[in-house]
């Protein structure tokens, strides 16, 4: 990638939730329309930031259209280990499933 943000090279996307790859793609939707604006009012500096932003997108567009075909696997979700239930919340937990066994009963 010669152009565009580092922090979206398509190896860093792979990693990305589909959830998180919506996000990104509304801030540079955003940050594009903002881009548009300081050109048209003659405050735009770099003038291939709106290319590298073009550019993210498509990568963005891209690697969500490869997830809905099953082209690019999504990436496993991390399970957060479970904390230890404290003795008074096991005992809640115990009962509730004692209680449900005596209805089913």
């Amino acid at each position: 990638m010669a152009i565009g943000t580092k922090e979206l090279a398509p190896a860093e996307l792979d990693t990305f939730e589909d959830q998180r790859l919506v996000e990104e793609l509304r801030k540079a939707k955003e940050e594009l329309f903002n881009l548009r604006f300081q050109s048209a009012t003659g405050q735009l500096e770099s003038h291939g930031r709106i290319r590298a932003v073009k550019r993210d997108i498509a990568r963005l567009y891209t690697v969500i259209r490869e997830r809905e075909l099953g082209i690019r696997a999504t990436p496993a979700p991390v399970e957060v280990p479970a904390k230890k239930a404290t003795k008074s919340k096991a005992k809640k937990a115990d009962s509730a499933d004692d209680a449900v066994k005596e209805e089913a009963e």
